[in-house]
């Protein structure tokens, strides 16, 4: 589903079952996975790789060098940039830093990804929060710059630590925590 207001370039590549909202542009070299919803005002750049089931809110620019992984959330109006020292009377095209969002991280409303940082898998970074360095597996970061704040389950529930070990109040899924990483424990080890 594309709206009538969209601007889609050919060459784009854009999967089954993706909605595509109003004032949309997605650009010719941009390539997005199957389920995803792209919300009213979105860009995406040419050299813009996103998974599937990915959700981008409202007013969201999914900048060159950034790759979304499958099942990401970005809030409404967060912010991704792709060059660090940015000066309008300096050229920067070819020192764009890579960003990367490993599968099922959300980005609340508002927040900031600074480019050149990874963020991991299921990591829960809070509104109007700042990422200015990478992000562990599970984290929740909170505040700017942000901090480690604590840990969230794959499900979205913040996890409570007793020790080492930690149960999803949603699932029951059971995490371990060790040496400053957090893990899912894999069925039948502990």
């Amino acid at each position: 589903m594309v709206h009538e207001t969209a601007i889609i370039d050919p060459g784009a590549r854009i999967g089954e079952g993706t909605h595509v909202w109003h004032w949309v542009h997605v650009c010719a070299g941009a390539t997005i996975g199957e389920h995803c919803s792209l919300g009213q005002n979105v860009y995406v750049g040419n050299d813009v790789r996103i998974g599937n089931n990915v959700k981008v809110q409202n007013n969201v620019s999914v900048y060159d060098a950034v790759t979304l992984e499958d099942d990401v959330f970005c809030g409404p109006s967060m912010v991704f940039t792709n060059v660090y020292n940015p000066r309008s009377m300096v050229s920067r095209k070819n020192e764009y830093r890579r960003t990367l969002v490993h599968q099922g991280a959300t980005l609340g409303a508002n927040s900031t990804i600074v480019c050149g940082v990874t963020v991991g898998r299921y990591a829960f970074v809070g509104a109007g929060a700042v990422i200015i360095r990478d992000v562990p597996d599970f984290a929740l970061m909170l505040g700017v710059p942000a901090r480690l704040a604590g840990w969230m389950s794959r499900h979205g529930e913040r996890l409570h630590f007793v020790g080492e070990h930690a149960t999803c109040s949603a699932t029951g899924e059971e995490y371990v925590l060790r040496d400053g990483t957090c893990a899912l424990v894999a069925e039948g080890s502990a």
